[in-house]
């Protein structure tokens, strides 16, 4: 059962680091209608593994450490006034194992991807050896196997964000504002608190960056991962929009 017949429209969107993801996170929050929430598993992911992540007690003590508390505000939360759209930006590698999946299946789910090559050569820049489980590229063929919806790739969105974002908003059934395609540099409040540690780039930005072409050139040790993450990558992308 999902939301669609309802007022409002609670979108999960699934992704791993290192997708632009914080960017489209921006474009839905510059929208009027829309409230954004940022990773809000996170404090429960750190609080459980006990990965040493930058800022990691601030994330805990600031954030529910519970997944249940999470899902019941994700799913349940009035929406703000003249709010109709709930957006939630997830990292796919926060949902753990003990999460029950059947407790997402009220929202609207969609999918960010990347190339893994190149999202490989983005993310070994701030961890040297990541492996398949922090990129969470098995959790997100999971999410979409079993709720489906819209899945966008990161290279699509920065060649064309116009087209992009229209064909998303329509797959997820609400209407493209143009107001997605720009916002106002500088941090929000709804910044997770790592946003310092992560985010410079995006405080920067006013607007989806140019796409360049980029050779991926991967560290060797990196390639049999790579080789790993590419069937789930290609499993999504065979279900991508075509903008």
């Amino acid at each position: 059962m999902t939301d669609r017949g309802l007022a409002g429209a609670r979108i999960a969107m699934w992704s791993g680091p290192r997708t632009i993801s914080t960017a489209l996170m921006r474009a839905w929050e510059n929208r009027p209608d829309t409230v954004v929430i940022d990773e809000p598993l996170y404090g429960y992911y750190l609080a459980r593994t006990g990965l040493p992540h930058p800022g990691r007690d601030e994330v805990i003590k600031t954030m529910p450490n519970g997944w249940p508390d999470v899902l019941d505000e994700l799913t349940l939360a009035p929406f703000p006034a003249g709010k109709t759209v709930f957006y939630a930006k997830h990292m796919t590698h926060h949902l753990l194992a003990e999460v029950d999946r059947g407790a997402l299946a009220a929202l609207r789910h969609a999918h960010l991807i990347r190339d893994p090559r190149q999202l490989l050569a983005s993310y070994a820049k701030v961890r040297a050896q990541p492996t398949l489980d922090d990129l969470g590229l098995a959790q997100q063929v999971e999410i979409f196997r079993m709720f489906g919806g819209p899945v966008v790739d990161s290279r699509d969105i920065l060649q064309q964000p116009e087209p992009a974002l229209r064909a998303l908003c329509g797959a997820l059934g609400v209407p493209f504002d143009p107001a997605m395609l720009s916002w106002p540099a500088g941090p929000r409040d709804t910044d997770g608190v790592w946003a310092r540690h992560w985010y410079e780039g995006v405080w920067q930005s006013t607007g989806f960056g140019r796409y360049r072409e980029r050779t991926a050139e991967l560290p060797p040790e990196l390639e049999p991962l790579a080789n790993r993450c590419q069937p789930f990558y290609e499993e999504m992308s065979a279900h991508r929009l075509r903008p």
